[in-house]
């Protein structure tokens, strides 16, 4: 007698990238975008001794929220003004992302968890500010305002890069030591700005004559800069290595590629405004790339590992 004949297993469902709206997308591309934008404002205002052209705050004068014609800082008003202005759009594009999240992500409680951050961070980095004007830019507070604005800027790209995951627990795409040389690799990223920040606040550009300086030698703590870059890119350079060696997704080494190229391009803006006396396009060109090269190792990092959702 023969048997009936049997339908074949059902294949495993199989993981698989997450569907993204493409307007989530835009409007995480967007908040990353503006949180570079106003680090580039930030250091025209420091580059053209504007920090104090809104001399308190939250208002810009006794009186007015605005710049007044009577006002004795002339130009420097409308920069300073135009910063804090640009703050405003920022905030905007912060809640966006959260509009955005739970309108456009249902279901995905670990994006919905972090929406709010964004909107956070804006807002503490306003009072931060303030703070700096308040002091009179002293240069420990305006250092803190620039480097929350890169936790910012890590945040959004976190942020941008996470909405095309899944919500499953992260598998390695690479070996565990491959990963704790990237993260060593983010943590004296980390410690490069720092100690940027101190360059700045030792050297011309931390403001017109009367602002506070760190203290510092220039050309001594630019040398320490320097060569904590040299080892960055050394590092960046063994993550790169090990990864083309041994992952198999193509993810890994084409982030760092990323990395080692913004890295070097960076590098090279630094020993040029070092070597020419610090013109001011070139500096400003350095903050944007200081904002580059956060985003690219926060891909970078996260690159070493993958989400997926179940199919």
């Amino acid at each position: 007698m023969t048997q009936p004949l049997r339908p074949p297993p059902l294949a495993p469902a199989q993981p698989r990238p997450p569907i993204v709206n493409p307007w989530l997308r835009r409007v995480l591309l967007v908040n990353l975008t503006l949180e570079i934008a106003i680090v580039v404002t930030g250091g025209l205002v420091r580059l053209s001794g504007s920090g104090l052209g809104c001399p308190t705050w939250p208002e810009c004068v006794p009186g007015s929220f605005t710049p007044v014609p009577y006002q004795a800082q002339g130009f420097h008003k409308l920069i300073e003004f135009g910063n804090r202005s640009l703050t405003s759009v920022v905030s905007v594009a912060a809640l966006l992302v959260i509009v955005a999240i739970w309108r456009w992500a249902p279901g995905r409680r670990g994006l919905r968890r972090i929406s709010i951050l964004p909107l956070v961070g804006v807002l503490l980095q306003a009072v931060l500010g303030g703070i700096a004007v308040l002091t009179g830019l002293n240069p420990a507070i305006v250092a803190a305002h620039f480097l929350a604005s890169m936790v910012l800027v890590s945040l959004s790209a976190y942020l941008l890069y996470r909405v095309g995951e899944g919500d499953l627990p992260p598998v390695a795409l690479a070996r565990p030591q491959i990963r704790s040389v990237a993260w060593v690799t983010a943590a004296l990223g980390a410690v490069i700005l720092v100690l940027g920040t101190m360059v700045t606040g030792s050297g011309p550009h931390s403001g017109d004559a009367s602002t506070p300086r760190f203290g510092f030698d220039p050309r001594t703590i630019s040398w320490v800069h320097a060569d904590a870059v040299m080892l960055f890119v050394g590092l960046t350079v063994a993550v790169l290595l090990a990864v083309r060696l041994t992952a198999t997704d193509p993810r890994p080494r084409r982030a760092w590629h990323a990395v080692l190229g913004i890295t070097v391009l960076q590098a090279m803006i630094g020993y040029a405004q070092y070597l020419t006396g610090l013109p001011d396009v070139l500096v400003m060109v350095h903050m944007l790339g200081a904002s580059l090269v956060a985003v690219s190792l926060t891909f970078g990092v996260l690159s070493l590992r993958k989400r997926d959702v179940q199919q």
